[in-house]
């Protein structure tokens, strides 16, 4: 989930009215082919005229937190988080720069050599991290506003969806936490065999903005059911949600310097954390470009192993035998959740040729129907992108769309003259070769291609250099099989999409990234192996 850019670059410091509902478009409704004339017009909308809704909750961490503290920076130096829905200031937050990661790894380091954590038996980390899942329920709807002023993501799916499902993935892990355990194996010789799993020592995690939280809990949760301890750098965009669970961490029980978060920005913090010579393991999720980046800095520093959960262009495959109005909706959901800004969004929708028309058509009347607006209003379906950066990043690939010559169904523009809102757009007459094919768009834009059959579906689905998720429809049994094992992605989806639980491994093949987050596979992430030989005196048995 990992639209994970969930996407903190190392590379750029990006660093009780009705609910508005979408008009016609200035294009009548009518699909356009050509040039971009025109495509940056606005949608009628109220969020335009509105005026933002106050969020019911205060900012009180802005600190780094650094041996169960929160901290100034060193420098002194801190930088603006800024409201998606207007583009204006929330707060400063401390900048955390090399000396800062630092002392958060000397703190690490102590608390996992000589503190309790990793000698505490399984049971007693589990009741720890079963006190802060119940800590998070109670908190939830401060939590909840936090994460969607920091992010622009609708409140209603943080406080019912994201921030329960942080503390079921925290149950999940204090599960585990007692039932992590080795083997004692048969030799061919007078031995005695252990296989040791041990904690790994200090993790460095670098969490993306676009799912903060849930990222949060996909790499803390396993870390320390293991016994690890833990850097964890924050997105630059939204730095605020971590700073506060981990406050609760602590009224947990957690000890000092188990948990430290710096915020900052890539170059400088994020680039610390990877290249660190005493940061013995690192996980992160972002773009595919910037994971390259920390992969070389790991392996220039101390051949630290590298979970990477990255970027994807995920294709959907509609058949012609599928229910068209679930695919229209699934395909939807599957595209535009969470603004677009998911690395496993369904963003090649494939539909067969004899439904092609039929989709493109139900799929532009949902679209319309879309509820954008202040994330904060109930019934919005779609807030603002996360930054100025990213708005400006969609509508460049929208623009490419239309210079391409693909049609353009619906939207195409911002929404309003404030904040970060552009309208669901839908291209049609995709061809592979265009950009929008091609690229992650990290957005509301949904690209619909054609096919004939199931063998040129496949190749073409495969033709990518991602490999994070896939989704197919059809009632026919054997198709599925054949697209299941065909498809050369993590997670494949058959009749629904975006389908998650704390048990069910998530990651990609190729360049979507290497290693798996959530369930037992997690795990391995964290853990060391270690063989122990010992000979047998005339043993009754071998």
């Amino acid at each position: 989930m990992a639209a994970r850019r969930l996407a903190c670059s190392l590379l750029s410091r990006s660093g009780a009215a009705c609910a508005p509902s979408l008009s016609r478009s200035v294009f009548g409704g009518d699909r356009i082919h050509g040039s971009a004339s025109g495509v940056l017009r606005g949608f009628s909308t109220a969020t335009a005229v509105e005026e933002p809704i106050q969020p019911p909750v205060q900012v009180n961490h802005t600190q780094l937190l650094i041996n169960g503290q929160f901290v100034d920076s060193a420098s002194g130096r801190t930088f603006p988080t800024l409201d998606p829905r207007t583009g204006e200031l929330i707060a400063h937050v401390a900048e955390g720069d090399v000396e800062d990661v630092n002392r958060a790894v000397v703190a690490a380091r102590k608390a996992f050599d000589e503190g309790p954590w990793p000698k505490m038996t399984g049971y007693q980390r589990s009741c720890i991290l079963y006190r802060f899942a119940d800590l998070i329920e109670k908190h939830n709807d401060e939590i909840a506003a936090l994460e969607t002023w920091d992010n622009g993501k609708p409140y209603e799916q943080a406080a019912k969806a994201e921030i329960p499902t942080v503390a079921r993935l925290m149950r999940y892990y204090a599960g585990w936490a007692d039932k992590i355990h080795g083997l004692i194996v048969p030799a061919d010789s007078p031995h005695h065999v252990q296989v040791l799993h041990e904690p790994i020592g200090v993790a460095g995690q670098i969490i993306p903005w676009n799912f903060p939280l849930l990222m949060f809990a996909w790499k803390v949760g396993p870390a320390l059911a293991c016994g690890n301890t833990i850097v964890l750098k924050t997105a630059e965009q939204t730095p605020l949600s971590a700073l506060l669970v981990s406050k609760l961490f602590h009224e947990a029980g957690l000890p000092d310097g188990v948990l430290n978060v710096i915020s900052g920005f890539g170059p400088t913090a994020g680039a610390a954390l990877a290249s660190h010579m005493d940061v013995d393991k690192l996980a992160f999720t972002g773009s595919t470009d910037t994971g390259k980046i920390v992969l070389e800095l790991a392996a220039r520093s101390n051949l630290k192993p590298v979970t990477l959960e990255l970027g994807g262009k995920s294709p959907i495959i509609i058949m012609d035998d599928a229910d068209i109005d679930q695919a229209v909706e699934v395909a939807h959901f599957a595209l535009f959740f969470n603004q677009g800004q998911c690395c496993c969004a369904g963003s090649r929708t494939f539909v067969h040729e004899r439904v092609y028309d039929e989709f493109v058509e139900k799929a532009k009347v949902r679209a319309l129907k879309r509820v954008v607006g202040d994330p904060f209003r109930k019934g919005v379906e779609q807030g603002p992108q996360i930054d100025e950066e990213q708005f400006s990043k969609i509508l460049h690939y929208i623009k490419s769309g239309v210079d391409s010559g693909a049609t353009l169904v619906t939207g195409g523009d911002r929404i309003g003259s404030k904040g970060y809102y552009i309208q669901p757009t839908i291209f049609s007459d995709v061809e592979d070769k265009m950009k929008i094919a091609k690229e992650e768009i990290f957005g509301p834009v949904q690209t619909i291609l054609k096919f004939k059959d199931v063998n040129e579906v496949i190749q073409r689905a495969n033709a990518t250099r991602y490999g994070l998720a896939a989704g197919v429809f059809t009632h026919n049994l054997n198709t599925a099989n054949t697209f299941m094992r065909a498809l050369r992605a993590g997670t494949v989806w058959i009749n629904c999409y975006d389908v998650f639980d704390a048990a069910i491994p998530f990651g990609g093949y190729k360049m979507s990234g290497n290693g798996r987050e959530k369930g037992i596979d997690s795990l391995k992430n964290y853990l060391q192996v270690k063989a122990v030989v010992t000979p047998l005196k005339n043993p009754a048995w071998l």
